[in-house]
């Protein structure tokens, strides 16, 4: 799990993500895609298209940081919506990261 400290914004990118993509593409997709700050010190979190894969970058103040999660059996769940970006508590993202359909 992210040690994300209080205060911190969590957003998920809605839809699918080329997970081939690391630290400067996912950064990259923030700016144009979502249009926010990758290194605001958000967490952005994203999912591949078979829904086994998440990945996460966050600016802690000193660097950029990526963390990525694959399942072995099931997928995660994601929310489908037109605007292209979900906010999160730090407690829905510990639940997303821990739990699988």
């Amino acid at each position: 799990m992210i040690p994300v400290p209080a205060g911190v914004r969590i957003w998920i990118a809605t839809g699918h993500t080329d997970m081939r993509r690391g630290m400067r593409g996912l950064a990259l997709q923030v700016q144009e895609g979502l249009g926010r700050d990758p290194f605001a010190g958000d967490v952005f979190v994203f999912r591949g298209r078979r829904g086994s894969l998440i990945k996460a970058i966050w600016h802690d103040g000193l660097g950029l940081s990526l963390y990525a999660k694959r399942l072995d059996r099931g997928k995660f769940v994601w929310p489908q919506t037109v605007d292209g970006v979900v906010s999160l508590t730090a407690a829905q993202m510990s639940y997303l990261f821990d739990h699988a359909c």
